[in-house]
């Protein structure tokens, strides 16, 4: 019987301290993922809109499918910037076992991603976190990282002043001491770890701003057009990524390609090397670490994996 899962329930099977393993051990295991389908769809208001298609499979287990629409401008008429569905099938057979709220998944992966890469990049000591951003993703990034480090303070900056109080408000409630900053240097100043999730399009985030220890996490930097940080700072830190995806595909990346200052080869690992316990992450605490994922079919099957497993009906899970 198909299953459908709406966006509270695909959340409540979601819990960071169950979905950080879960992810860890689908990077161990590996699975199939064809490159994603990308499609524009044309302009509106000045920004590119566009089409994701992200299939997974493990053989003789489950397959999934991810659908995503990118429409940045959509926060201008109060809309997400962002939806998405998935389909999980029985791989197997082939027969479709549920459909779950693809929003939800995307927003909690990519949050428990950024913390499995900061369990291995952010120093131990890490205390301080600076969110970018006020979207679904910023707002879940805070109990991520909880749950890999022990986080005693957030800030949280957003080029809309009050998103950022609104957001810190809401963090207060769950127990976290946050704070609005309104001077995204200050912030990145302050921070152990800096987490940006936005749809820039331009460079928000300096180089010259990051102390030593610093680790940089840049989730929303997934097209070519798209930046949340300069240049520079990848010119003399620790490169890690998600995928090799992220190096055809990343502005942030791509930029300081052309400019001379970064290169392919001077990437440390992707997270499925950190994982396998290939590369030991981060190697001093005066290293400056970053992060520049893209986000990955693989960490999308391993969630619905997961949201399927807590029925009693889930089969396989």
């Amino acid at each position: 019987m198909l299953q459908i899962y709406d966006s509270s329930t695909t959340a409540a099977r979601l819990p960071f301290d169950a979905l950080i393993p879960a992810l860890a051990r689908m990077f161990r295991e590996g699975c199939t993922v064809p490159r994603r389908h990308n499609h524009a769809l044309g302009t509106t208001s000045g920004t590119q809109n566009s089409l994701l298609i992200m299939p997974a499979w493990q053989q003789g287990k489950y397959l999934g499918i991810k659908h995503v629409t990118i429409f940045p401008g959509n926060g201008a008429h109060g809309l997400p910037g962002l939806h998405s569905t998935y389909t999980l099938f029985d791989a197997g057979n082939g027969v479709p076992l549920a459909i779950i709220d693809g929003d939800r998944i995307t927003t909690c992966r990519t949050a428990a991603a950024s913390a499995l890469a900061a369990s291995y990049l952010a120093r131990r000591d890490a205390r301080t976190l600076l969110i970018v951003g006020a979207g679904n993703v910023a707002a879940v990034l805070a109990p991520a990282y909880a749950a890999v480090r022990d986080i005693s303070r957030v800030l949280v900056w957003n080029r809309s002043p009050s998103k950022a109080v609104s957001l810190a408000q809401q963090l207060t409630q769950q127990g976290f001491d946050a704070h609005a900053e309104p001077d995204l240097q200050a912030g990145v100043e302050q921070a152990d770890i800096v987490s940006c999730a936005t749809l820039s399009q331009e460079p928000l985030v300096r180089r010259a701003w990051m102390r030593p220890g610093t680790h940089l996490d840049l989730i929303g930097s997934f097209q070519p057009y798209m930046r949340e940080a300069d240049d520079a700072s990848f010119a003399d830190t620790a490169v890690f990524i998600d995928t090799e995806e992220a190096l055809d595909k990343a502005g942030d990346l791509l930029s300081p390609i052309a400019a001379g200052v970064f290169s392919r080869d001077r990437v440390q690992a992707t997270l499925e090397t950190l994982c396998q316990g290939r590369h030991p992450g981060r190697r001093s605490d005066e290293e400056v670490t970053v992060y520049k994922a893209v986000g990955t079919a693989l960490e999308d099957l391993a969630a619905a994996m997961l949201v399927h497993a807590g029925n009693p009906a889930g089969g396989q899970g």
